[in-house]
């Protein structure tokens, strides 16, 4: 048996995890995910994932493409079951595939959903204080800060807010671009591993083509010392967002693509000449949608084959 050691140095604490070597490793924190996509130039591809359907296909299409990849969990979308259920499944099936696979809270509105997350074994959580004033903002980032690296677990943080359409499409929040002056103060009040920031993309699908602001990002990536987070990652044109990669993107969050992608499998489903079709005939079609849009964005950020970069220290054999 080979076991594995690696770990993050933490406020004089050296915080620790060790497992047995199946192939690749168990779940990895979204900090050493994306200190290895800023030293490389890439970007690692985030999932929002809700149902089992997606787990399989974004996790599949990574391995084949040999590339890291993040599952996020949307806090809205947890409620009930589903805090059991995907986080469950996640941990179930990480050590099976052999690339380095980061489980993410999003969105987290406060304290207990991020409390919830650490207990059940996520390795990375996001808060979301961006429509909050900035010392609140930092007030709640750090509370979590504090909370989640007791255990290991990265924070991403925002600054800025990415508007566009809320998940019921019923509502549409404006934009506020990224300030640079605040991000070097920001990240040295909270210690936050991450940094989502807003240049000019939106959530959910858009009304009209977006223009990243290039140059802003520009100087927030050299105000900050966290690797930098774009939402609203689907429908941007793919230039634009290369560039972004270019100069400090290192996590690009992918959510409306993958709905389009697989409403566009479920169109293929529903054209089945059998009235009873079996469920890999009604499911096929919608998963091949996706592992296609997986195997699209990894290609565009980058990130193919940096999977095999990542290595971990063996601490003893027997």
């Amino acid at each position: 048996m080979q076991l594995y050691c690696w770990g993050t140095f933490r406020d004089g604490l050296i915080i620790i995890r060790i497992a047995e070597k199946k192939g690749y490793a168990l779940l990895v924190t979204l900090k050493e995910v994306l200190d290895n996509a800023r030293s490389g130039c890439y970007a690692v591809p985030a999932f929002d994932c809700s149902e089992d359907v997606m787990v399989r296909a974004i996790l599949e299409a990574a391995e084949a493409n040999r590339a890291p990849v993040i599952l996020m969990c949307l806090q809205m979308q947890l409620e009930g079951n589903g805090w059991v259920y995907l986080p469950g499944l996640i941990k179930a099936v990480a050590d099976h595939h052999k690339i380095p696979i980061v489980m993410h809270l999003d969105h987290a509105d406060g304290i207990e959903p991020v409390r919830k997350a650490v207990d059940l074994g996520f390795t990375s959580v996001m808060i979301d204080g961006s429509r909050l004033p900035f010392e609140e903002n930092v007030a709640i980032t750090r509370a979590v800060v504090d909370i989640a690296h007791r255990h290991g677990v990265s924070v991403e943080g925002e600054l800025g807010h990415v508007g566009g359409m809320d998940l019921e499409d019923k509502e549409h929040f404006d934009s506020v671009l990224t300030e640079a002056d605040e991000v070097k103060r920001f990240v040295e009040l909270t210690d936050v591993d991450a940094l989502a920031v807003s240049i000019g993309t939106g959530h959910g699908v858009y009304r009209a083509r977006p223009t990243l602001n290039i140059a802003r990002l520009k100087e927030l990536n050299a105000a900050s010392s966290a690797p930098l987070v774009l939402h609203g990652g689907s429908q941007t044109p793919d230039d634009q967002i290369q560039d972004a990669v270019r100069n400090g993107i290192c996590k690009l969050n992918i959510f409306a693509d993958q709905r389009l992608a697989m409403f566009r499998g479920l169109k293929r489903s529903a054209m089945q000449d059998r009235t009873d079709p079996l469920p890999h005939e009604l499911f096929g079609p919608i998963k091949q949608e996706l592992a296609a849009l997986v195997a699209e964005k990894i290609e565009l950020l980058y990130a193919k084959n940096k999977a095999d970069e990542f290595t971990k220290q063996s601490l003893c054999q027997d």
